[in-house]
């Protein structure tokens, strides 16, 4: 099958994002596939959870006293809000470390609301307000607790790069020198992968959790803290809001969704070709609903990520998105 979602204005195609999708089910077994389920994606943040698990399994929140809401923010793509820099910062305190050995670049928060804030302080922005602050201030709790030099912790070749490939490569299945490596917009490796890896990687992942592996602490603490794995008016929030948990997702840049059912039943990976946010929002939720893991009231909240009108600034609908799904001909 294919996918598409698909801009109309007047009657007419005016755009498209042609999507690549795989739903695998608990016994690792594919369920639907749109486009090319082995297609190389770069997974961006979607590898989050995997690189979490470290802090985990090797003591360190017990060591540091990292809590639930602080794990939280380590998985995520956060929007910059009060409530997550302040969680960063704990953890830099409880690590002993300045912000200044974070070694991700500065930008605005993503929030909007946050931004505004900062820009009207007339402060600019630091590095801790970077979406990627929380995962490498988890990077540098594992080098401290480890002896490994924090000095280079995003390096290729550091301890904690090495240790989280060790980690992606354990639970997608694939071999190391298989994986993919290059460098993410927050300055640490990010990683290639077929997309059926990457959903099967989180199925696996998930149940692991459910057996009362360390995943599932992980798991627990992101659809716990929804609002602190992304932030307000994000999608993957509102989505493990309006499920209560059912479903754990986590975004990436470029068009990249993973999202698994919390039960173990089924996971998947996306992956838009143009990697336009609009597209992955979209298909994300049709697969979801194409699986029956969101109810018509669930979808119906949510229903604004599907932007099924388009609107002009007169607040006139001109035009309509569309996902198309479909049977090649193969």
């Amino acid at each position: 099958m294919t996918m598409r979602v698909c801009v109309e204005r007047g009657g007419h195609l005016e755009s498209e994002h042609r999507v690549h999708a795989v739903v695998c089910d608990g016994e690792g077994r594919t369920v639907t596939v749109h486009g090319d389920q082995e297609r190389m994606s770069w997974m961006r943040s979607t590898m989050k959870p995997f690189q979490a698990l470290p802090l985990v399994e090797d003591g360190v929140l017990e060591a540091m006293g990292i809590n639930e809401e602080e794990l939280a923010v380590i998985c995520a793509s956060h929007s910059g809000e009060p409530r997550h820099v302040e969680l960063v910062g704990s953890i830099l305190r409880k690590v002993g470390l300045p912000e200044e050995a974070l070694e991700c670049g500065a930008h605005p928060p993503m929030g909007p609301v946050a931004a505004r804030g900062l820009a009207r302080s007339g402060r600019d922005p630091r590095r801790i307000h970077n979406n990627c602050s929380g995962k490498h201030a988890g990077m540098l709790a594992l080098a401290v607790h480890h002896g490994w030099p924090t000095e280079g912790y995003r390096e290729e070749s550091h301890p904690v790069q090495q240790r989280m490939l060790k980690e992606v490569s354990r639970w997608t299945g694939r071999p190391i020198e298989e994986i993919g490596t290059a460098v993410d917009g927050c300055g640490v490796l990010c990683f290639a992968l077929p997309l059926r890896a990457a959903a099967r990687g989180l199925v696996d992942f998930v149940a692991e959790g459910i057996r009362g592996g360390a995943p599932g602490r992980v798991a627990a603490a992101m659809v716990g803290y929804p609002v602190l794995t992304a932030g307000t008016g994000r999608l993957c929030s509102e989505l493990m809001e309006a499920t209560a948990g059912r479903i754990l997702v986590k975004v990436g840049a470029e068009g990249v969704y993973v999202a698994a059912s919390t039960d173990g039943r089924l996971g998947l990976a996306l992956k838009v070709e143009d990697g336009a946010r609009r597209g992955a929002e979209a298909a994300l939720l049709a697969l979801l609903e194409e699986h029956d893991l969101l109810s018509p009231a669930e979808a119906g909240s949510l229903g604004r990520y599907s932007a099924t009108a388009v609107r002009n600034t007169l607040g006139e609908v001109v035009g309509r998105v569309r996902v198309q799904s479909h049977t090649s001909g193969n």
